[in-house]
């Protein structure tokens, strides 16, 4: 398991993955040539994949998306260090916190 900030990267079984998002389009890089896995709501900075890898991201948003690094990676943010993953198939998971008597949110970064 690997954490950064708010993001927590889970290793699973390709078989995890859910075969409708296997079919889906994966999400685009950014302008930057960047897989963005979370964008700081706080900051605009990303938690982000610079190098070769699929983000599968989920419609639901209360649904891990799935990233598939083939040849491994680094896992980069501006106030983080970076996190070299290996190669594999991860669900990316955002924290959420609980506002009392309300509902859950995701944590802003």
């Amino acid at each position: 398991m690997y954490r950064q900030g708010d993001i927590l990267i889970v290793p699973v079984a390709e078989d995890q993955v859910p075969a409708r998002l296997r079919s889906a389009a994966p999400a685009p890089r950014d302008a930057r040539g960047r897989l963005v896995l979370a964008l700081g709501e706080a900051t605009g900075h990303a938690h982000a994949i610079p190098g070769p890898g699929t983000l599968l991201p989920d419609p639901s948003p209360e649904a891990p998306d799935y990233l598939h690094l083939p040849s491994g990676g680094r896992l980069v943010h501006e106030e983080h260090d970076a996190i070299s993953l290996p190669r594999g198939w991860y669900r990316v998971v955002r924290q959420r916190e609980y506002v009392p008597g309300a509902y859950h949110r995701y944590v802003a970064d």
